[in-house]
């Protein structure tokens, strides 16, 4: 078994406000956007009148593993 690293993914996160979050990704040319929506926003206190709803970072490891 060999110990070598293969890779390591070079992934830079800018808060943006709030929860919303910009991360830059290899191989996209634009960021994507990280935030809070429905439950996970109701948990958190998160007001979507005041804050967007977008995709969690729990939604991308899901739909990362399922693929």
């Amino acid at each position: 078994m060999s110990e070598e690293t293969v890779y390591t993914s070079q992934v830079r996160i800018e808060r943006v406000k709030g929860p919303l979050r910009r991360a830059y990704l290899p191989q996209e040319e634009n960021p994507v956007l990280f935030g809070v929506h429905s439950e996970v926003a109701e948990h958190y206190g998160v007001d979507p009148q005041i804050h967007e709803p977008h995709a969690t970072t729990l939604d991308y490891v899901v739909a990362s593993t399922a693929g």
